[in-house]
């Protein structure tokens, strides 16, 4: 991370109400220090059943929803007055494919998460956040 002003923040999104507050806290930072704001969501695999994941139309589709879905968050984003927010689409599992894909494709200077996941107990922090934290070759906020 560059010394001062933060220019590029990463945050993750999964609807969770954890995650909703990371994103919250993005926009307001982002906005605050006239940074740019990368919003990234990932398709997990291990969400789907054994037949959806072996048909590709159906994968395909999700992961269309999934695009959709964080253009609302994007539209959020530029509605709360940042002007430059992107979006990201990633597949795997969510704390690996954002350590291992995203960052090292955008280079943030700050990744902001939250500490729960929606799906699952074995979702609460301790697994991707804690992996994220851990993992992570840029700082990480976790915001609960």
């Amino acid at each position: 991370m560059n010394k001062g002003k933060i220019q590029k923040f990463l945050v993750g999104v999964d609807d969770s109400a954890d995650a909703l507050l990371a994103f919250d806290y993005a926009i307001k930072r982002a906005k605050d220090e006239g940074a740019e704001l990368i919003i990234t969501s990932v398709l997990e695999s291990d969400e789907l059943s054994v037949y959806q994941a072996m048909d590709k139309d159906y994968i395909h589709g999700k992961r269309e929803d999934l695009e959709e879905h964080i253009l609302d968050y994007r539209q959020r984003a530029l509605a709360a007055g940042v002007t430059n927010v992107r979006t990201i689409v990633g597949e795997g599992d969510a704390g690996e494919t954002i350590v291992k894909e995203i960052i090292p494709q955008v280079d943030p200077d700050l990744l902001i998460i939250g500490s729960e996941s929606k799906k699952g107990i074995r979702r609460h922090f301790g697994s991707q956040a804690a992996y994220m934290a851990k993992y992570s070759p840029t700082s990480v906020l976790v915001v609960r």
